[in-house]
This record gives C-alpha cells, sequence and structure tokens, in this order.
C-alpha cells in the first residue's frame, strides 16, 4: 500500500482522486478512465488491477466532472405518465432490469400526462448525460407537439445519447429516434370482434384521452371491428375521457342512471374496466350474464376481479427490455468501443393477444333464441 492508500485507508476525509488510482494499480490515468468509462478495449487483468486499487481507496466517480468532460453517466431515463399506473410500471420494470444487465443506472420522471413538463424532462435528462431517452405511452397527437420532439431527438443524438420511443408512435424514418410499438389498433380490433362473434351490437368504448395516441388507435380498431361485422358505429357509444379506475365508475355510473342501452362494454384498460365493474355491481348489474366486460393490458388487476377479465395482452415488460436494446445495440456490458453508434433508428412491433377469462357472454336476447330453437 502506497502513501495514498495508507492516507485514505487512515480516514483522510478528501476523496481518492484518479490520479491516486492509477498509481496504486500501476497503469496510466487513461487506462483508468477506460475502464470506467468502458469505450475501450482493456486486458481483464489490468481491469481487475485498476478496479481493486478503486476499492482500496474508496474511489467514487465523480458523475457532474464525467458531464461536463462529455462522457456519458451510463444512465437510462424513463418518462412515464403515472409511475403508479401498471401500465407503466411493467414497462419501466423492463428497462430497469435491461439497464442493470449492462451496468446502468434509471432515472425515473412522472409527467402526470403534462405534455410540456415531458419536454422539459428531454432537456434534463440530456442536460445528465444520460445514454438513452425512454418515452413510455401514447403521445398528444399535435404537430408543434411532434416538432419539438423531433428537434430534442436530433440534440440528443448529436449528444451521443438515444431517444426511444415506447409505446408510441414513430417519428419518422429519417429522425434519429427509435420506436417500441404493439399492435394497439390490432389488439382493439380483436378484443372488439370477439364480443361481436358472441353476439353483442351494442359495444360501449369506454375511457382514455381523446387526443392522446393510444386512445385513438384503439377506437380506430374497435370501429374497423364493427364496420367489418356490418354494424354502423354508433357515437353514442364511445365515451372517453381518462385511463382511470375513478373515470370507468364515474361515467358507468351516469350512462346506467341515464339508460344508454348497451349489452357489453370494451374498456379501453383493465383500471378503467375495474371501475366499470364497480358501478355495475352497485346497480345490481351482473357480469356477463347481463352485460359482458372486456379490457385492454392485461395487468394484475384483470385476473384478481370476478369474474375474470377478458382482456388484450401487452408485453410490457419485454417492451421495456427491448428499448434499451434498440439504443445500445450489441453492449452486453462487455468491453467494447462503443464512443461512436450510427443513428438509432427504426421501429420494433411487438405482437398483442386476446386472454380470455370469465366476464363475457352472448347477450341475454341471444341466449334466449338459442334455448328457444334447442
Amino acid at each position: 500500500m502506497n502513501g495514498s492508500a495508507r492516507q485514505v485507508a487512515a480516514g483522510d476525509s478528501r476523496r481518492a482522486t484518479i490520479r491516486e488510482v492509477a498509481a496504486l494499480a500501476g497503469v496510466s490515468t487513461a487506462t483508468v478512465s477506460r475502464v470506467l468509462n468502458r469505450n475501450y478495449p482493456v486486458a481483464q487483468a489490468t481491469r481487475d488491477r485498476v478496479e481493486g486499487a478503486m476499492r482500496e481507496l474508496g474511489y467514487v466517480v465523480n458523475a457532474h466532472a464525467r458531464a461536463l468532460a462529455g462522457t456519458s453517466n451510463r444512465t437510462v431515463g424513463i418518462i412515464v405518465s403515472e409511475i403508479v399506473d401498471p401500465f407503466f410500471a411493467y414497462i419501466a420494470r423492463g428497462v430497469e432490469r435491461e439497464a442493470a444487465r449492462t451496468g446502468r443506472l434509471c432515472l425515473v420522471c412522472c409527467t402526470q400526462g403534462d405534455a410540456k413538463r415531458e419536454l422539459a424532462f428531454v432537456d434534463l435528462l440530456h442536460e445528465q448525460r444520460a445514454d438513452v431517452v425512454v418515452l413510455v405511452g401514447g403521445s398528444v397527437v399535435d404537430r408543434a407537439y411532434t416538432a419539438e420532439l423531433t428537434r430534442r431527438a436530433e440534440e440528443l443524438h448529436a449528444g451521443g445519447s438515444s431517444l426511444v420511443l415506447c409505446g408510441r408512435p414513430s417519428l419518422g424514418g429519417r429522425v434519429p429516434a427509435a420506436a417500441v410499438e404493439y399492435d394497439n389498433e390490432g389488439g382493439a380490433f380483436a378484443i372488439t370482434d370477439h364480443l361481436l362473434t358472441q353476439g353483442h351490437r351494442r359495444i360501449l368504448y369506454l375511457g382514455g384521452p381523446p387526443a392522446v395516441s393510444t386512445t385513438l388507435d384503439r377506437v380506430a380498431g374497435y370501429r374497423r371491428a364493427l364496420e367489418l361485422r356490418g354494424v354502423t358505429p354508433d357515437a353514442g357509444l364511445v365515451h372517453t375521457g381518462a385511463f382511470s379506475r375513478g373515470f370507468g365508475y364515474r361515467r358507468t355510473t351516469e350512462l346506467l342512471a341515464g339508460g344508454l342501452d348497451f349489452t357489453a362494454i370494451f374498456a379501453a384498460n383493465d383500471i378503467v374496466a375495474a371501475g366499470a365493474a364497480q358501478a355495475l355491481e352497485e346497480a345490481g348489474v351482473r357480469i356477463p350474464e347481463d352485460v359482458s366486460l372486456v379490457g385492454y393490458d392485461d395487468v394484475p388487476v384483470a385476473q384478481e376481479m370476478r369474474p375474470r377479465l377478458t382482456t388484450v395482452h401487452i408485453p410490457l415488460e419485454e417492451m421495456g427490455r427491448q428499448a434499451v436494446r434498440l439504443a445500445t445495440p450489441g453492449d452486453d456490458g462487455d468491453d467494447g468501443d462503443d464512443a461512436w453508434r450510427a443513428p438509432t433508428t427504426g421501429v420494433h412491433r411487438l405482437g398483442t393477444h386476446i386472454v380470455v377469462r370469465d366476464s363475457v357472454a352472448p347477450p341475454k336476447a341471444t341466449r334466449s333464441r338459442r334455448t328457444r330453437s334447442a
């Protein structure tokens, strides 16, 4: 142990420096930097000596200094609308697990549905030199917003970072941003068609902010299924609003009180479905005997409801993992030259499928006709 190491070990309150680490390991400061930044191949024996010296000296990386020097902080920023919503939480878990596998730290930002806060968080994460910024969930359908996000994607790429859109539409092939999508409209089409094949024609669509891409795609799939089965879509059966349990409960209560005629509810997500189910129960309406109910996302509440909810499964955690993989191609946590990489672009699409449980049955009139014909 040299003098510097003995001084630090003896309880000196000052922080060890990179020069002291290099001296103790018998290497140059450039080699220590390469070990820290993982941006150049280093022999395993040399890496072991450097890491041993860091442990002995209690060396801590100065993240702010690295950022000022233009070096990545090996972090992944996740921007979500609502952190307690299972849709966002499971995607975030996938991002965090993949980031941890490659030695990166995650920073989670919550916008509470505010598009301006979303853009502000992108700026903040850029300032923090995050390797990857992952935007999760539907986007506001607005030309000015898209232009602002496109500009930020270009700025991130120019600074050596990547923007990945997760669960929202791509910004286009020329923008240096990748996208991980799922077949949102296809899932809505399939679940609506499932209700139609059971004999339902008066299907209430319930929930989701009207100007968000997720809602627009699900309503489009719902309408396309109706039209292909020869059912004219009724605007009076489409009630958008929010992706919340409270909205599902309040709007279902209001529609039941107003006497709206429907035999099935397609809830925009499983949380909305849980609220609708509570309203139906309080009104004495049985599921599925009186009204069938389906959801979207396949989060745990779908299996916890009674009856268990028929819904659309999205591979949420895998979407999060893929978002990090797209932005860090070939990075498995081992040494490699990632000082430069090509623009991260393109779209990776994952499939959806229906999970049939207990919340759907033919409407009463159809069941009566079948009984008489038997």
